[in-house]
């Protein structure tokens, strides 16, 4: 009885060679499939490096100014960060509930003060078509917000899991770095290395002139609808601080409330706002964030456009909040990784002195 005969050597290779490529493409889709699945808790994640950078930076500043270790350090700073935001919502809390109350009794009758000055102007219905599809993506938004960060879990657990989290990376920010380096091949360390450097200085710089324009924003609005006579100014105020994390797209979000509620005072009230929105648009264009991008990374603004739209599809509301300080660490790396690595182009990394 004659035995099989064996296998070309050239095939056995070929069929080795497409059993790898079809291990390969399984082992990509399942790291891309656990990747999507994840990508709630990878924002997480993400979220509290962005707080270490800031409890690191308090850290760093402490230490300078005082003769402490830095765990006292880091715990100096912890306290001070949340003896802010107690005192602030001790000193303002109830004027800010109840502000913020007015503002969402406020809005429906805004809506249909609106509706009846188009119509005594003669826009006609197109014009109120336009406003109520505005009205409805407002409250869709609004909406999808709240949603997502019911379905995202507990908020109150996920603040906490932040919270801890940043605490623990601040603590022993380079054992994390150690480890992460130690997973890259051995030539491809300094890269990595000088790669986690750029991000860690964008996210430094991006903290601190973010929270600057935060505030102006803030500042501005509040005394500028104040001055209008605007019903809840502070609630509104407070409102166009916080989106202004939010690139190019917050400010608008931030101006639809406070120009509704103005309709209330009056139709010239409601323009003197459009107005002012307009001017803290420009001072927010021309001067904070050209200030923010000197002192982080000078992001083109048509990148963190599009990336805030392509966070808010991919990740929902959490997304879209963290999408500037993830477009700040996305830009550095693919100029340090990509770029000057990897095409060899002699290339200045944004925020490189």
């Amino acid at each position: 009885m004659t035995e099989p005969e064996a296998a070309p050597p050239g095939r056995s290779h070929m069929m080795e060679h497409t059993a790898t490529r079809t291990i390969i493409v399984i082992a990509v889709l399942a790291v891309a499939w656990l990747l999507v699945e994840l990508s709630v808790f990878l924002l997480l994640v993400f979220a509290a490096l962005v707080l270490a950078a800031v409890f690191d930076t308090i850290t760093r500043g402490l230490m300078r100014v005082l003769p402490i270790t830095r765990g006292l350090a880091l715990a100096l700073a912890v306290l001070l960060l949340l003896a802010v935001f107690a005192g602030t919502f001790t000193l303002f809390g109830t004027q800010l509930a109840d502000q913020f109350e007015t503002i969402t009794e406020s809005i429906p009758p805004a809506i249909a003060q609106l509706r009846d000055f188009l119509d005594r102007i003669g826009l006609g219905e197109p014009a109120r078509q336009l406003v109520d599809g505005g009205t409805r993506d407002l409250s869709r938004f609004a909406g999808d917000a709240g949603s997502y960060l019911l379905s995202a879990g507990n908020g109150i657990a996920n603040i906490v899991l932040v919270l801890v989290g940043a605490i623990f990376i601040a603590g022993d920010p380079g054992a994390y770095r150690r480890g992460m380096l130690l997973l890259m091949p051995k030539r491809a360390e300094p890269v990595m290395d000088a790669a986690l450097d750029d991000a860690a200085r964008g996210l430094s710089g991006w903290m601190v002139g973010q929270a600057v324009s935060s505030l102006v924003v803030a500042l501005f609005t509040w005394g500028g609808l104040a001055l209008l006579g605007v019903p809840a100014s502070g609630g509104l105020g407070l409102i166009a601080g916080l989106l202004d994390v939010i690139p190019m797209v917050g400010p608008i979000i931030a101006g639809v409330p406070a120009v509704l509620l103005a309709f209330t005072v009056s139709p010239a009230t409601a323009l003197w706002t459009l107005g002012l929105f307009l001017l803290v648009q420009q001072l927010q264009g021309n001067f904070l964030q050209p200030m923010i991008q000197k002192q982080a990374v000078d992001v083109p603004p048509a990148v963190l456009l599009f990336a805030v739209v392509a966070a808010g599809v991919l990740f929902g509301f959490l997304g879209v909040l963290l999408a500037a300080p993830l477009t700040v660490v996305v830009f550095v790396m693919v100029q340090r990784i990509y770029v000057r690595t990897l095409l060899g182009k002699k290339i200045t990394i944004a925020g490189e002195k």
